[in-house]
């Protein structure tokens, strides 16, 4: 062979080569093959009561392949099993798998969460890595119900993930990837009379997973449902059902477009009839089509409309739905198929830079929320769906982003029914690589295909009033090819997306909503300012990882009067923890807990409930500031108030309101609000009967009247009686409490016993010893009980939250490290013991903290009166040199027994400086345990503010009382400081040991702006500075009894 022909056949063979390399699964412009076009949700069912039902598992021609299947899993795609799908191929030897389900959270391969980074070393796009690429191959069997003897089977899949090849009877039917999005095929020609196999291949990597790189747990597998559809050689294979509004939103215009079917070989003609139906079955509509020719294996669209008057108007307050039947008839006058859903009529529009719901500015309440069970991870259940609406409809929530991707099927069909409205995003994200995809037109096909997919399942939701293009993946011309096809298809609705290139920045984002993730308050506001012809929505917004949400009510201040900044979405609703249970009992895990080298720690715990669904502390926060009535007051009259509806529908008519007032916390008297039939977004009067003739103000009290909004009738997602909005006016504050009580001249006289090592005064049967050397107050004891578990200490420790951690070494957690926050050096500069009288004594500590970056100097005077009351006042100079403080205050602990806490303060709830308008003042009670928050990773928590006094008590009522000076913070612990800083898991926190008592006189506030820089506002910190703050303890057999004593006449200097 010649030179010249060999070496053309080299190339010929070496490109074939090459060519042969690039497998399915590597191509970005490989989407699938064999797969059917995408459509609107549907199952076909036999009868018109069953249409009307809706009910996909009673249909005849519905079969689910849920359940167990053989399972074979491998760690990278050259050990898969290349034979399996064939029919003589055994599997007996394999695992069993659940389907639906995460193959690593059945004991195969290791989850992985990342945030920003891929789950795998050194991305090459759009190549996953060959030697770190799991594989699950799935195979089971099945028959065919009897009556499916004619027409088509369609299997189908409504979420694997990343990539899976499908083989029924061994003969290879197609390929997808699209991991949020149904993939279907029609396997008709496959099948077999009487048992069929079904072989699937997964892959755990994909080109996909280069824009499918979202904040989550990185799980693989078939993890939503499988099953087959049964339809008709004629079908309704797609519909479109847009219910708007007209004539002034009045009226209704249910535009119709039908996509129908011929999958035989020959021409039919048939009849297509739309009827519409009210909530009582009512047929209130009908669309009836004249008769069409189908050609073979050919497909007819066919655009009708249908006008109804008076309309019953669909929103998240008031959700009314009808049902619109479809149906095909042949010219036998048979039947041959009824298709139905939920449709419901409503608008949306923008409009003098609003967008508008049935022609009202409505405001966003919303949540990002991920889909996630704590055991099953991806896999949602019906019953966690309705669980999370519920949930998300009681604590006000009215809006949620589907975040990052389409989710299951059902969660729409829900969100119709209960109401909540919904930004539908597309799965796209390509985070770490942020616009290289979408300015390259390689990827184009596959941007498109997510957006088309997405929009032709979803289109018939009238929950869904925006479409979202993605997330973080930055901005390009292949968003704007999804945005073009999507205004073409649907200009009923929105589109959002916040992406920008370059990067992050304050600039506005592209589309119709100005949707900056996290901006300040001011920023927010100047977008609103300079932007008049778009709303400002933000899309992620408060941080709630771990204890957080500070400072949100500045943005629902703002939120309430700019009438172009129409809300925001809580980042976000569910913490993503996975549960385990092992010798160290049951727990939540996060990332880097599967032994994984990539990983981003705890930055899925960031949701306003626990995986569990437990309502996080800030939740009530948000709740209050996104309730639907509000109460406010002038400061003049304490009879009169303005109260407001807030909702955009509704009446208030659907609430019973009460008033509650508390004279110094404790419960004074109560009446009800006469009528709350207030028209929605207005504001009307309240003339209460408050302070009467007989009910008069005392200039020596505290006054605060407490509003309640309760649900008058059962709704779905809550029963009569549930607390829909609660506000609270303080019409009269103490700025001092116990102050010039008694003289200590009227208590009994001291035993004071004095030597080198240490004084101990005896004070109406207690004994208090301090320490001359350690300057502590060592001993506390109360007719021989033993009342002090450790001294009292200087403290400005707090367990870091999550947003303290935020900002590497910038970080305020980072700074307080690097001062030695943690581990000051404590000495004694000196003590000196006073006799003040003879009932009376004061001992003066003056201490020093320090390391060397600076010192705290701290002086500590304590005071015993005859009474046995012990004053503690305490003097704090900061340096000026070191960082901010966590917290500035004392700390101590009291034998266990003494766990029975009652306080008057802000509660029942934990609250900080930065997020205390849902803890009202009153007077609560609980044990020590309840007052701690299992937040997944440990951290500061169960803090009150604004304490006047508290008292700690064990099962005979002796314990001690706290008398607050000034109004402090107060928090009680079984743990340590030292346990819950250094813990990293809810087992870890000890809470079987003595109570740790902390009185503050600052706390710093919990910021939450973001989660990854120091952003608590400037007002919550606190400063280097001189501070005084002072206390009284009363130590008591019986605290009923004890109380109500008249305290020590002090001249206290606190500021």
């Amino acid at each position: 062979m010649n030179k010249p022909i060999a070496f053309v056949f080299l190339f010929i063979f070496m490109a074939t080569l090459i060519q042969g390399q690039t497998e399915y699964w590597e191509d970005p412009t490989m989407i699938g093959e064999n797969k059917e076009p995408g459509h609107a949700t549907l199952i076909p069912f036999d009868n018109l009561d069953q249409a009307l039902l809706g009910d996909k598992l009673a249909s005849a021609h519905f079969l689910s392949l849920n359940g167990t299947w053989k399972f074979n899993w491998v760690s990278k795609p050259d050990e898969r099993p290349l034979k399996f799908f064939n029919l003589d191929y055994n599997v007996n030897n394999w695992g069993n798998i659940d389907v639906p389900s995460s193959w690593q959270l059945e004991g195969y391969g290791q989850p992985i969460y990342t945030n920003v980074k891929h789950p795998f070393p050194d991305p090459q796009p759009p190549i996953p890595p060959k030697d770190n690429n799991s594989v699950g191959s799935y195979k089971r069997t099945f028959s065919l119900p009897g009556t499916w003897n004619d027409g088509q089977i369609i299997l189908h899949f409504d979420g694997v993930k990343s990539a899976f090849f499908i083989w029924i009877n061994g003969k290879k039917v197609g390929y997808s990837q699209g991991s949020m999005t149904p993939a279907e095929f029609n396997i008709t020609s496959y099948l077999l009379p009487g048992e069929n196999s079904i072989a699937v291949q997964v892959f755990r990597w994909s080109d996909a997973a280069f824009i499918e790189d979202q904040d989550f747990w990185r799980l693989s597998g078939i993890y939503r449902d499988v099953y087959l559809m049964h339809v008709p050689d004629v079908h309704i294979r797609h519909y479109k059902a847009i219910a708007d509004l007209t004539d002034n939103y009045q009226n209704g215009l249910l535009s119709l477009t039908t996509q129908l079917s011929n999958y035989s070989s020959f021409p039919k003609q048939i009849l297509l009839k739309a009827s519409l139906f009210d909530k009582t079955q009512k047929e209130v509509g009908v669309i009836r089509s004249i008769e069409q020719e189908l050609s073979p294996n050919a497909e007819k669209i066919l655009d009708f409309s249908l006008e109804v008057n008076n309309v019953s108007q669909w929103s998240a307050e008031t959700p009314h739905l009808y049902t619109l039947v479809l149906s095909l008839k042949d010219l036998e006058n048979n039947i041959t198929e009824y298709v139905s859903c939920k449709t419901g009529f409503r608008s949306v529009e923008l409009k003098n830079g609003q967008m508008l719901v049935n022609g009202k500015p409505i405001i966003i309440k919303g949540v990002n929320r991920h889909e996630h069970d704590p055991i099953t991870g991806r896999t949602v259940s019906d019953e966690s769906m309705i669980a999370d609406i519920k949930l998300m409809k009681k604590f006000n929530v009215n809006a949620v982003r589907t975040s990052h991707y389409p989710n299951h099927p059902r969660w729409y069909e829900l969100c119709d029914e209960y109401g909540l409205y919904l930004y539908d995003e597309t799965n796209l994200e390509s985070h770490a690589f942020w616009s290289k995809f979408t300015l390259d037109p390689i990827w184009e096909k596959a941007f498109l295909e997510r957006a088309q997919r997405m929009v032709l399942r979803d289109v018939n939701h009238p929950s869904i009033i925006v479409w979202s293009l993605g997330n973080e993946a930055g901005y390009g011309p292949n968003h704007d090819v999804m945005a073009d096809w999507i205004r073409k298809y649907d200009s009923s609705r929105l589109i959002h997306y916040e992406g920008k290139e370059p990067g992050y920045g304050p600039l506005p984002n592209h589309y119709d909503i100005i949707a900056n993730m996290y901006p300040s308050v001011d920023l927010m506001i100047k977008l609103h300012d300079e932007n008049p012809e778009r709303p400002v929505i933000l899309c992620e917004y408060s941080h709630a990882m771990g204890n957080s949400n500070g400072n949100i009510f500045k943005y629902w201040d703002a939120i309430y009067k700019y009438p172009r900044i129409q809300g925001a979405f809580i980042w976000d609703w569910v913490d993503q923890g996975l549960l385990r249970t092992d010798e160290n009992g049951s727990y939540y895990v996060y990332g880097g807990d599967f032994g994984e080298e990539l990983h981003d720690r705890n930055f899925c715990i960031n949701g306003v409930v626990s995986p569990d669904r437990q309502p996080h502390p800030g939740l009530y926060e948000i709740k209050h500031h996104m309730q639907n009535a509000k109460v406010t007051w002038d400061g003049n009259d304490p009879n009169k108030f303005l109260l407001e509806n807030r909702y955009f529908f509704q009446s208030l008519d659907h609430l019973t309101g009460e008033w509650e007032l508390l004279e110094d916390g404790a419960f004074l008297a109560k009446g009800t609000i006469p009528t709350l039939n207030i028209p929605p977004g207005t504001i009307t009067p309240l003339d209460l009967p408050v302070f009467i003739k007989s009910r008069k103000k005392s200039a020596n009290h505290e006054y605060a009247i407490n509003f309640t909004f309760s649900l008058k009738d059962a709704t779905p997602w809550a029963p009569i009686g549930h607390l829909i909005a609660s506000d609270q006016v303080v019409i009269q504050e103490k700025k001092e409490f116990f102050k010039n009580s008694a003289s200590s001249s009227t208590f009994p006289g001291l035993i004071i016993e004095q030597s080198d090592s240490h004084t101990k005064v005896r004070a109406n049967g207690r004994s208090f010893v301090f320490d001359h050397e350690s300057g502590e107050l060592k001993q506390v004891t109360l007719r021989g009980q033993n009342m002090l578990s450790s001294p009292l200490a200087h403290n400005i420790w707090r367990a870091p939250t999550d947003n303290d951690e935020g900002g590497d070494d910038k970080s305020f957690a980072s700074r307080w490290l690097e001062a030695g926050y943690n581990h000051l050096h404590r000495s004694v500069e000196s003590i000196d013991v006073q006799e003040i009288n003879d009932r009376s004594i004061q001992i003066t500590v003056v201490e020093k903290h320090s390391n060397e970056k600076g010192e705290i100097n701290v002086e500590i005077v304590y005071t015993v009166f005859g009474n046995g009351d012990m004053l503690v006042d305490v003097q704090s100079n900061v340096d000026p040199i070191l960082p901010v403080l966590p917290k500035l205050g004392i700390t101590f602990k009291i034998p266990e027994e003494f766990s029975d806490l009652k306080w008057y303060g802000r509660g029942r709830h934990e609250s900080y400086r930065d997020r205390k308008h849902s803890a009202f003042l009153g007077i609560y009670d609980g044990t020590v345990s309840e007052q701690y928050f299992p937040y997944i990773r440990p951290q500061e928590n169960g803090n009150k503010t604004d304490v006047r006094w508290a008292t700690l008590s064990n099962t005979t009522n002796a314990g001690v009382i706290i008398f607050g000076l000034q109004k402090f913070n107060l928090s009680t612990h079984h743990y340590t400081l030292e346990n819950i800083t250094d813990a990293t898991h809810t087992y870890m926190v000890k809470e079987d040991g003595p109570v740790t008592v902390n009185i503050d006189h600052k706390m710093m506030g919990l910021g939450g702006d973001d989660s990854w820089n120091p952003r608590t506002h400037e007002e919550y910190l606190i400063k280097p500075g001189s501070y005084n703050f002072s206390y009284i303890l009363r130590y008591t057999e019986n605290i009923d009894n004890d109380f109500t004593k008249a305290v020590p006449l002090i001249h206290h200097k606190g500021k």
